[in-house]
Order: structure tokens, then C-alpha cells, then sequence
């Protein structure tokens, strides 16, 4: 391969807390070289120093309290970053370097139009006129693939998609054409469509603008689909880096391995026996599903939208059935109104279950931090049954034994636990009052690969012994092959194929269905 002129230059780079007097360490001996035009990814756990190396790298460790860095960074012949003034720094992000996180909603002021967040930096590092900075970002939307330009351009955060406002994000980090994109976790909240395209567009910016993209993500696939250059993290340093192919196809580090070998594929270790129905634990016939929305204003009319029609399906004692669609399709809509939250609908919801758990995507929002673990998994037990706090107790024991986690994890908090081990607790929590069926929204996406390979493979087992019918909603179509024994598509609030997960996949009818597994197996 071709040797790529030097852009970007880290050497020795070590990071660190200070606390009072100790200090602590994060990233250690962190060296990195990227090349003009050159796409490299950078993957590990969370924890492992991925998003603090970045920080770096763009300039951004003076703006956090208590951090402090030592060794080089050296970008298109400027001195080392570490010693710029903190004025210089803000010129070569708003110009030479552009950025863009993961969550576009966190990183989009929701008071200002689109039109001006995309002129930002314009105005701080131009001279144009209004109309000349208006141009300029109408050509930026455009770009980004934005149709209908002139209602984006006018428009809040809020009213636009998620895929839409990180086409936004990227639009506003490429107004100068920098020389490098660091991309943080930017397709990690997105649809599995959503993500072939944002993956599209940056391969289409490398290619057309030769900007170099640094691609930092917890998703191998996606990192092997863009990136021709693989660093790995671990607990803080490098542990192998090399081509992508090297690293995925022949990975040298024990690390690596597992790594690769937690990504979730098309493949099964043995082909899924279709089960014969049993005893029906839901039902749902004909629901209907309406919202109340309000004009704009606070006495505006009130206006009545429909967000899902006609949707039936069944799951049957020990099945799990996946849920998928884009967003917006009416996936969470469906499991709020089995939860009992949703009132404002029509047809018929029949289930086992008088109080129906769910596992949400996020562990930590879902665990009150104020509380142990023991308080939090004896809670159900406190509202749904009689039993004495010696037997509460117990019980709580025995389930977190269940999902993989000792007794002494009773007296801790959640903020005391990983994002895995507080997935886990969820899961416990769900299973507590030993149900027939319960759902999981989102369950393992916010996760890393191996900590998401290792929950897939509890809820397999826990299936497996307690016969537990789950309605596993997600975006993901790889982690819903691995798991599931049918699946329903959901498109525009309307289910429009249903059935076994082998036939749906290989030989889906409808084009919808199509376009997601194409997109899926990009």
C-alpha cells in the first residue's frame, strides 16, 4: 500500500486525573500516525481511552478540569498541541479540524435554527456577509445529502430526524473542508439504513474532499466497512494496530481475537429448530394506536395522530420474537402501550402477565443511582407480593446469581458497576417476579461487542432454563438473527412481514424488508 504524506503525528501521549494529590492514569503511551486523506479507526471498550485520545487530538483537554497530558501532538506542521494557546487551538478545530459525537441532539443547541448552527464557525473564523454564509451552508446541507434545504435550514433540532441531524453535524464540521474528521461514536444511536448512509457519506467526503477521518467506534463492522488503517485499545494503551484486514481477519493480540470473534454475523452455530406454538402469553389483535398532539403554542388545537394501524402478532410460551424497523416506525410505541402506559388506542391486548417488565436500552437511567442494587431487585417484590424482607432478601441473591453476579453486589450502587454488570441487574430485576414474558428494548445497543456477546448469551441461557418468552426490540438485524426465533417489521406504525427469522432473512417478500437487510449486510 501506498505510504500516505503525514497529517497527523501522536507520540508517547499519556493522560491522566488528578484527584487532590493522586493522580490516575487513563491512556498510556498512546502513538498514532495518520496520513493525508487515510481513514483509521479506533476501537476498544468503553474505559479504554478511545474518546479521551480523541479529546486530544482536536484540542479539547484545556476545556476539562483536573486533566493533565504529556508527550506530542503534531497536525499539519503546527507545534505541538499540547503547548498551543487555547485561541489557537479554536482556530485549527473551527477550520482544519472538524468533529462530530455521537449524540446529535446533545450537540445541537435546541433554541437556535440549523441554518445558524452550520454558519457558527463562519462567522467566527470569516469575513463573509450573511447572504455569502447563507450560501455556504445551503451548500454544506446539500452535501450532506439534505433535500428540501430551505425548510432544514429554517428549522430547530427538534424537528428534524436523528439521521437528519447527524447529517447536520457533519455538515457543520465540513463548512471549511478540514483537513481531518474525527467521527466519535457517530452511527452508535442510529437505524441500521441510517447508518449505511452516514458510513456512505463520510467514505463519499474521504474520497471526494481527501479528508482524513479519524473513526472511533465500539462497532467493528462498521470500522472494517470505512477504515483501511485498525487501532486497538485496551485499559488505556495500544495493544495491536495494523491494515483491517490484518486485525480482523488475522488478529494477533488475545484481545483482538475476542473482539472479533463477539461480533454478531449472519451466522448461527446451529440452525434454529422451529418450535412447535404452545401456550399463547400475548396476544394482540387489531391495535390501534393514537397521540394527542398540540399546535404550536400553548392553547394551539389539539390534533389527533394515528402512529400505529392494525398491528397483530402473537408470542408463545419460551419464543422470542424480535421487533424491528427505523425509528419512528413504532417500536417503543408498541411496547408502551403493552406496558400498560399508552391508554389512547383500540383493539385487543391479551397477555400472561399482570405486570409485564421491560429492559431498557439504557442500564444506568433505569437504575435509581440513590439506591443498592438489593433496594432496587426488592422492590417488585415490595409492591407484588407478601413476602417478608428476610424472603426478599433471598430472592434477590438468588436471581443475581442467575444473571452472572455474586451476593456482594447487593450492597452496591449502580454508579459502582460497569455498564454490563448494570445490564445484568436490569435483566434481574425484569426476571424477579418469575414471569412468562417480558420485553427488551434496545437491550444490548448501547453497549460494547463483548460485553453486548456476553448479554445475548445470558438471555439465551436464562430463555433456555426458564422458558421465558421475550419481545427483543432493535435496530440491529445481526444481534436479531443471533437471538430470535421470528421477527415482525414495523414500518410507518403498520407490521408489513411476519414470520420464522431464517425465512424472513433469506427470502424476505416485501422491498422495505429488502432495503434494512441489504443495509444490514453492507
Amino acid at each position: 500500500m501506498e505510504k500516505k504524506e503525514c497529517l497527523l503525528s501522536v507520540k508517547n501521549l499519556n493522560i491522566g486525573f488528578e484527584d487532590k494529590k493522586t493522580q490516575q492514569k487513563v491512556v498510556t503511551d498512546f502513538n498514532l500516525t495518520i496520513g493525508f486523506g487515510e481513514c483509521v479507526g479506533l476501537v476498544g471498550e468503553s474505559g479504554s481511552g478511545k474518546s479521551l485520545s480523541a479529546l486530544a487530538i482536536a484540542g479539547l483537554l484545556k476545556k476539562r478540569k483536573n486533566v493533565i497530558a504529556d508527550g506530542e501532538i503534531v497536525f499539519a506542521g503546527h507545534d505541538d498541541f499540547l503547548s498551543l494557546e487555547e485561541s489557537e487551538l479554536c482556530k485549527l478545530r473551527g477550520t482544519d479540524i472538524g468533529m462530530i459525537f455521537q449524540e446529535p441532539m446533545t450537540s445541537l443547541d435546541p433554541v437556535r435554527t440549523i441554518g445558524w448552527q452550520v454558519e457558527e464557525s463562519l462567522r467566527i473564523h470569516t469575513d463573509l456577509s450573511k447572504e455569502e454564509r447563507r450560501a455556504r451552508a445551503m451548500e454544506a446541507l446539500r452535501d450532506v445529502g439534505l433535500a428540501d434545504t430551505e425548510r432544514i435550514y429554517a428549522a430547530y433540532p427538534h424537528e428534524l430526524s436523528g439521521g437528519q441531524r447527524q447529517r447536520v453535524m457533519i455538515a457543520a464540521a465540513m463548512i471549511h473542508k478540514p483537513k481531518l474528521l474525527i467521527a466519535d461514536e457517530p452511527t452508535t444511536a442510529l437505524d441500521v439504513t441510517i447508518q449505511a448512509q452516514i458510513l456512505e457519506l463520510l467514505q463519499r467526503i474521504n474520497e471526494k474532499e481527501h479528508t482524513a477521518i479519524l473513526f472511533i467506534s465500539h462497532d467493528l463492522h462498521l470500522v472494517h466497512r470505512l477504515c483501511g488503517q485498525v487501532v486497538v485499545m485496551k485499559d488505556g494503551k495500544i495493544v495491536e494496530a495494523g491494515s483491517a484486514d490484518d486485525v480482523f481477519y488475522a488478529p494477533k493480540e488475545a484481545y483482538t481475537k475476542k473482539l472479533v470473534s463477539a461480533i454478531p454475523g449472519f451466522e448461527r452455530e446451529k440452525e434454529k429448530v422451529e418450535k412447535t406454538p404452545e401456550k399463547t402469553v400475548l396476544s394482540v389483535l387489531g391495535l390501534n394506536v393514537f397521540f394527542d398532539k398540540r399546535k404550536r403554542g400553548l392553547f394551539g388545537k389539539k390534533e389527533t395522530m394515528q402512529v400505529l394501524r392494525d398491528v397483530s402478532f402473537s408470542i408463545s410460551e419460551g419464543e422470542i420474537v424480535g421487533l424491528v424497523g427505523e425509528s419512528g416506525s413504532g417500536k417503543s410505541t408498541i411496547a408502551r402501550t403493552l406496558l400498560g402506559i399508552n391508554k389512547n388506542y383500540d383493539g385487543t391486548i391479551t397477555h400472561a402477565e399482570k405486570h409485564p417488565q421491560m429492559v431498557f436500552q439504557d442500564p444506568f437511567g433505569s437504575l435509581n443511582p440513590s439506591k443498592t442494587i438489593g433496594w432496587i431487585l426488592e422492590e417488585p417484590l415490595r409492591n407484588f407480593t407478601r413476602d417478608d424482607r428476610k424472603t426478599r432478601q433471598k430472592k434477590a441473591g438468588e436471581i443475581l446469581k442467575r444473571v452472572g453476579l455474586g451476593e456482594e453486589y447487593l450492597s452496591r450502587y449502580p454508579g459502582e458497576l460497569s455498564g454490563g454488570q448494570r445490564q445484568r441487574v436490569c435483566i434481574a430485576l425484569a426476571l424477579i417476579l418469575n414471569p412468562k414474558f417480558f420485553i427488551a428494548d434496545e437491550a444490548v445497543s448501547a453497549l460494547d461487542v463483548t460485553i453486548q456477546a456476553q448479554i445475548l448469551a445470558l438471555l439465551k441461557e436464562l430463555h433456555e432454563e426458564l422458558k421465558t418468552a421475550i419481545l427483543f426490540i432493535s435496530h440491529d438485524l445481526r444481534v436479531v438473527y443471533q437471538l430470535c426465533d421470528r421477527v415482525l417489521i414495523l414500518k410507518e406504525g403498520e407490521i408489513i412481514e411476519q414470520g420464522p427469522v431464517e425465512e424472513i432473512y433469506k427470502n424476505p417478500k416485501e422491498e422495505y424488508t429488502k432495503q434494512l437487510l441489504k443495509s444490514a449486510r453492507y
